[in-house]
């Protein structure tokens, strides 16, 4: 940059001092013009003057000397190389002149070039300032990678370098047939918030629901919902059929409702509360198992898939205080769906 910076600098100081020469030459040239133009002056005044002198001596009708003509003839010469003199010094002027204006338009295109160059060569700089910047940074990058792959490594070896600690599981045994021939309580764990399901008392809703339906000869799907209880709502769909039957010799319409499908869904969400709470003291979870049989009472928990850690803690909760626990997973943008789940059929 310092070495460009001195080029241009020499560069703009040999056009100023060719200029600068120049203008002395064109300078003195003038100074010679007027002085060959004065001197001319004088030299046709002296011989207007030597002429008019002659004249007076010599009579109109004399002829003129042979040392007249030599004169008059010297004279004419001086003053014609003094007009070629002055006409030729008057061009060079205006050659110069035509010089000097070229190397003036020949140098402001030389410093316009020169300002295009520079500015192409800050818009470099700033160029290879971003891009050398960019390499520093992931210069560092990769000296942090490698720091971090170091540490890694070596902490890998001081691992391989332990014992394997041994683990205890703790079995919670699951309910088998117990739960056939005992009661069932109903929770959901979704978002690590736990509620009760009131499965029993939303299916009794449904079973009521239907029973109007049988007193009409429609047949065919039923779609409804019944709800909300306890912050749930149950959706369903039964199928209506009749057929003929004989009772004791009497003919009659025998019909019957059947579940196609259930889902049991929140009606709003979140809802529940953290196991931390539910565990307290008075809490949903206490007034649920109080007063149940641990030996015949299972507990049913719909699990989703965000909350699996806090179902094993909830479950040895449950174990610690004698309830067997029926963990169900669920998906996660599912409501508790049962196909043909609830028990029996609604008849008449």
């Amino acid at each position: 940059m310092s070495g460009s910076k001195r080029n241009r600098t020499t560069f703009e100081l040999g056009h100023d001092a060719f200029l600068d020469i120049i203008a002395n030459l064109v300078g003195v040239l003038i100074i010679l013009v007027v002085v060959l133009g004065t001197q001319s002056s004088q030299v046709i005044e002296e011989i207007k003057e030597q002429s008019n002198l002659e004249n007076e001596l010599v009579q109109v009708d004399a002829p003129a000397s042979e040392h007249q003509l030599e004169t008059l003839a010297s004279y004419s010469m001086r003053a014609a190389s003094a007009q070629s003199d002055s006409d030729r010094l008057e061009a060079t002027v205006k050659r110069f002149d035509h010089e000097i204006e070229t190397r003036q338009q020949q140098r402001d295109a030389m410093l316009d070039l020169l300002t295009e160059a520079k500015a192409a060569w800050e818009a470099e700089k700033v160029k290879f300032d971003k891009e050398a910047t960019q390499l520093a940074s992931w210069n560092r990058e990769y000296d942090e990678m490698i720091k971090r792959m170091n540490e890694l490594q070596g902490e890998r070896e001081r691992i391989e370098g332990q014992e394997a600690p041994v683990v205890a599981v703790q079995h919670l045994p699951t309910p088998m047939a117990k739960k056939a021939f005992g009661d069932e309580v109903y929770f959901r764990l979704k978002g690590n918030l736990l509620s009760v399901v009131p499965q029993v008392a939303l299916f009794k809703s449904v079973r009521d629901a239907c029973v109007p339906d049988l007193r009409t000869s429609r047949t065919g799907l039923i779609k409804s919902a019944v709800g909300p209880i306890r912050g749930y709502v149950c959706r369903f769909v039964m199928n209506k059929e009749q057929e003929m039957i004989r009772i004791n010799g009497q003919a009659g319409i025998r019909a019957t409702i059947e579940p196609v499908r259930l889902s049991i869904e929140a009606l709003e969400e979140p809802i529940g509360q953290p196991l931390d709470e539910m565990m307290r003291e008075g809490s949903d979870l206490h007034v649920e198992l109080a007063g149940r049989n641990p030996a015949t009472t299972t507990v049913v928990v719909y699990v989703y898939p965000d909350s699996f850690a806090e179902f094993r803690r909830l479950k040895e909760y449950f174990y610690s205080r004698g309830f067997a626990t029926d963990g169900k997973p669920m998906q996660m943008d599912s409501g508790i769906t049962f196909a043909e789940g609830m028990p029996g059929t609604i008849a008449q």
